[in-house]
């Protein structure tokens, strides 16, 4: 068994053949609560000592092409006002942020595919959007596991993204492979 689980939403973003067999790799399904539930279940049968994610966003700004690495995930769809401002679980002791410990990117987390201006991701400095990692981070975070992240820029998360990504869901696949070769996983 390997010391690392990658975690991919779907398998058309990454066929898992492409890999050594010492890697496992978990298709967690879309959205928040399909990530926090398949991640800690990933966990108990793997014992994984680093958690790696690796799927599309959108992208928020305009210099992130590519595959980029996230240093930093937030909620972008946790809204409670006034509970508590946008980002944040009210009533919550917990981190309202995650940071990977590398450098990167800041990544919004939520349950909602984004085809629209939103200045409130302008403002928190938010350089793409997914659906999962936000969920994906916090189970690492809970049972004390490292985590990173790396997202292929799939569209512009615009009126155009659901064509963008239907189109691009899987242009990621070797960037995302040539990345883990630098990291010695393969």
């Amino acid at each position: 068994m390997s010391n690392t689980v990658i975690l991919v939403a779907l398998a058309s973003e990454f066929n898992r053949a492409e890999l050594p067999p010492h890697l496992s790799v978990v298709y967690t399904g879309v959205g928040k609560v399909n990530a926090a539930l398949t991640t800690l279940s990933a966990i108990s049968q793997y014992k994984p000592k680093h958690i790696i994610n690796f799927g599309t966003a959108g992208g928020i700004s305009a210099h992130c092409t590519g595959l980029v690495k996230v240093g930093r995930v937030i909620q972008r769809d946790m809204v409670a006002e006034p509970l508590a401002p946008r980002g944040v679980t009210p009533l919550s002791n917990g981190p309202h942020e995650f940071i990977s410990g590398h450098e990167g990117i800041t990544c919004g987390t939520g349950d909602s595919f984004v085809t629209s201006h939103d200045q409130w991701l302008h403002d928190k400095e938010i350089d793409v959007v997914d659906m999962e990692l936000y969920a994906i981070a916090a189970a690492a975070h809970r049972m004390g596991i490292p985590w990173s992240a790396y997202k292929f820029v799939s569209d512009n998360a615009n009126n155009e993204a659901a064509n963008e990504w239907n189109e691009k869901i899987n242009q990621g696949e070797s960037l995302f492979l040539q990345e883990l070769k630098k990291i010695s996983l393969v």
